[in-house]
This record gives C-alpha cells, structure tokens and sequence, in this order.
C-alpha cells in the first residue's frame, strides 16, 4: 500500500472529508476524499412540526423558503420568515412562522415525510394528500434549443459538490439567452429544486421570465414544484415519469427529457422549445 496522499483542499459546504482506500488492480492507496453530507433536516412551523427531509445542509435558508413555497404551505416569499436554524446533535431544526390560518391549513394536511432523500410524498396520510394539482402556468416562454444546450452546460460548471463527490443533484435557473442565473446543489433532486426556488424567491427572479434544467429524472414531484413556482419550462437531463407528463400536460408546463448537447425529447407542450440555429442563438444571446 503507498503513503497516504496529501490531504486535498477544505471542502465546500455540503461535503466532507472522508478517509478511503482506493483500489485500482493491484495497487491499493490510502487517501482523504470529499464525501457528501447527507443529515436530517427538520421544519418547524409555528412551533408544530412539519416534516423530517434527509437534505444537503448547504443553502439551507434557500431549502426552507424553497420548500414552503413549493409544498403550498404559503403562496408569497413575504408569508414565512425563518425564526433561527440549529444544528442539534440529531440534525438541523429549521423554525419558521407563518401566518396562523396558513397554520391551520397545515395542520388538516399534516404529513410525515420522513424518508428517503427529498421524498416529498413519503408517509402522506391520505392519497390525495400524495398528489396536488396546481393551476395552470401562466406565463408562455419560448426558448431556443441553442440556448438550452447553453444552460445545461452552465450547469455542468456549476456543481461544486457534485464535482468533488459525484453524489449530488443540481437544479439551474436560466435566463432566456441560456446563460444560468442561479445553481443549487442537493443528495436530493426534489431539495436541490426547493433550494433553487428559494434562491430564486430571494434574489427576486421572476419565475415566468426563464426556465429550469435539472440534473435528475423528471418525477411527479419535480413537475409539481416547478409549475407550483410559476415555471412554465423544465429540461431533464434524464426521463419523465408516466404521471410527471400528466401533471405537465394539465398544468400547461413544457416538459423536456433527455436533454443532452446533440438533442432532447418534448414530451409537453413542444410549442416553448424552438429550432433555432446555433448562429441565430448565439447572435440573440
């Protein structure tokens, strides 16, 4: 076995160092690696608590936001106000207040979610408490296929975590040239989405003036977030599920999978998705 290895730089939040041996043939070597932080994360709402996420603890005030936003537990960013975070012995408690009918609208649809990463249906009482509907979008973006492979590349170039431990998901807001405003990275692709949104809601972005590129498959779960956001256009660099694309379909939110530099698939509402040549998009960019 060789010496160890230099220990590598500090790791951004979100990882950790981690000793591992490395095997490659025959030859076996002894190393610190970046590994990714997986914890429970706790909301709290009024004092009454809300559900359990295993989440990234990086950009957490993002994730708290994002996720009240996008689970319908208010509708405006000025309607939930982060009371403090925590970090306890078992995790992080995340207490916010919100307004108390929006309180008592919680506590009819109280769910445990604890579970698995970002699983936001995970120990719904009831089965119309696992599926929501939201209205239709309202906004109509047109986006072009140059500028989609932009954002996705942006995106690539973003992931810090992701780079260093290979065990994250990303979610990218971009504008309508392509080039991406915002990144957030997460173990789970439905917290990655939240802590985007949230960013998003923070830094005042209009979520009707852009669109989305993940870095997962297009779940149910990841289609109702974004068109409860007001998205109007998501790309995935992996498939859709069957009810992703039901829920797309009705809500009015185009709905891309596969997207890749050489192509994609348009499952949804095609009409926002244009075959623009590359020199004509990178003369509108």
């Amino acid at each position: 076995m060789h010496a160890s290895d230099p220990c590598p730089s500090p790791p951004p939040a979100g990882s950790v160092l981690r000793r591992v041996e490395r095997w490659r043939g025959d030859a076996r070597r002894l190393l610190d690696d970046h590994v990714a932080e997986e914890v429970p994360v706790a909301f709290v709402y009024n004092d009454e608590p809300f559900a359990v996420m295993m989440a990234t603890p990086a950009d957490l005030p993002d994730f708290a936001i994002g996720f009240a936003l996008s689970e319908g537990i208010v509708e405006r960013r000025e309607d939930v106000a982060i009371e403090r975070i925590e970090e306890l012995i078992e995790g992080v408690e995340i207490r916010l207040r919100i307004p108390a009918a929006r309180a008592q609208a919680l506590a009819l649809r109280r769910r445990s979610m604890s579970g698995r990463s970002g699983c936001g249906v995970c120990g719904s009482e009831l089965l119309e408490a696992a599926l929501r509907y939201p209205p239709p979008v309202a906004s109509d973006v047109r986006v072009s296929a140059g500028a989609l492979r932009r954002a996705l590349a942006d995106l690539r170039s973003a992931q810090r975590i992701t780079a260093l431990t290979g065990a994250a998901h990303a979610a990218g807001w971009a504008s309508l040239d392509g080039h991406l405003q915002l990144a957030r990275e997460d173990v789970g692709r439905h917290n990655a989405l939240d802590k985007l949104i949230g960013a998003m809601a923070a830094a005042g972005h209009d979520p009707g003036a852009g669109f989305l590129v993940v870095t997962s498959r297009a779940s149910y779960e990841m289609a109702m977030k974004a068109a409860s956001a007001g998205i109007s256009f998501m790309a995935a660099i992996s498939a859709p599920t069957a009810l992703a694309i039901s829920l797309a379909e009705q809500a009015r939110l185009t709905l891309v999978g596969f997207a890749r530099d050489d192509g994609q698939a348009v499952y949804t509402h095609g009409h926002r998705l244009l075959a623009v040549p590359d020199d004509a998009a990178e003369a509108s960019a």
